[in-house]
């Protein structure tokens, strides 16, 4: 089914009328330094291409129905648009909106709060959580011993036999440590071999006004914890920051997400509230702060935009953009998990 979709890889002699680039594009210069050193692409990487088996396969799961991409579907730029809050075995409801996997190189932490201080250790989370994949570290490592596919896999990546916690969260961080997104219009205008629209440019220069303190180029994130003023929702009433700190002044602050990808990646917020991106910018032209003592919002002011402002911003904020990371089959479900998968 994935692979229907997209282009086979040797295309040397065929003419075709659009080209999806099979790589892993090299990090541009004006990025800052990573946290993590950047594999590279599955192709080429043992340890990465085990990790995209695993990412894509439900075997994590105790019921064996639910990947990592279950939520992280690499055609949304790894987030999922389906639901406004994750959903995981036995259609459980989370509650939160799964973020997108991009750029994680330069992250110190992970998930909305921050609970994750290492990528490695990050994948524990989902596998333990019961409305995630219910399931757990033994129990995954039995499944795969017992599996032949996965003992010759794990033999090619490590050249011996041994399947253990170590090497199983390794892999997985390595493929989600290839996820880079760096071929936006944005990021050609940056490098020379593209220029903004009119409307773009008028945008870029809005955005820099009231946007860019939170969301810092060039990964458009500052990766602070920040409480935008959102109106709390009762039913979740997810303190954020505060559930890993217990420091007050952390209530309902959650991580600054990148703007980078955002026509695949709504809905938006933690909680996945608004489905527009006017409506997010609706949100944030409201002057309400009427939510109680024990909030201290990071907003300065509302932001007042101009109908026409707003289609400028938008217009900018769609530069960020990536088609090639979306389509990119060095990403997609591999080819070899479905061969096996088409076995059974």
């Amino acid at each position: 089914m994935y692979n229907k979709m997209l282009f086979p890889l040797f295309v040397s002699f065929f003419l075709v009328a659009f080209v999806i680039k099979v790589r892993i594009p090299a990090p541009p210069s004006y990025l800052p330094l990573p946290y993590y050193p950047l594999p590279e692409s599955p192709e080429t990487n043992d340890t990465v291409a085990l990790g995209r088996l695993l990412f894509y396969d439900n075997i994590l799961s105790a019921n064996n129905q639910v990947s990592c991409a279950s939520c992280h579907n690499s055609y949304n730029a790894f987030a999922h648009t389906d639901h406004a809050l994750s959903h995981g075995i036995f259609d459980a409801v989370g509650t939160r909106n799964a973020p997108g996997l991009f750029n994680l190189a330069w992250q110190k932490e992970f998930m909305w709060d921050g609970a994750t201080h290492h990528i490695e250790a990050q994948t524990l989370a989902p596998l333990h959580d019961p409305k995630e994949m219910g399931s757990s570290m033994g129990e995954l490592l039995e499944k795969l011993r017992a599996s032949s596919f996965y003992q010759q896999e794990f033999f090619n990546t490590y050249k011996d036999t041994l399947i253990n916690s170590s090497r199983t969260l390794k892999a997985l961080a390595a493929f989600e440590l290839s996820l880079l997104s760096f071929e936006s219009k944005y990021d050609a205008v940056k490098q020379g071999a593209a220029s903004f629209t009119k409307q773009e440019k008028v945008g870029y220069i809005l955005f820099d006004q009231h946007c860019s303190r939170c969301h810092a180029e060039p990964l458009f994130t500052n990766g602070k914890y920040m409480d935008n003023n959102l109106p709390i929702d009762s039913s979740l009433d997810d303190k954020g920051r505060f559930l890993v700190s217990n420091q007050k002044e952390d209530r309902y602050k959650f991580k600054v997400p990148s703007l980078r990808n955002l026509n695949y990646t709504f809905p938006y917020m933690h909680d996945g509230r608004f489905s527009k991106l006017n409506d997010v910018l609706t949100h944030y032209a409201s002057e309400e702060k009427n939510h109680g003592s024990e909030r201290k919002t990071d907003l300065k002011k509302a932001l007042t935009l101009s109908f026409n402002e707003r289609a400028d911003l938008i217009s900018f904020l769609l530069t960020l953009n990536d088609q090639n990371f979306v389509f990119n089959p060095s990403y997609s479900f591999p080819e070899k998990l479905k061969n096996e998968l088409l076995k059974k």
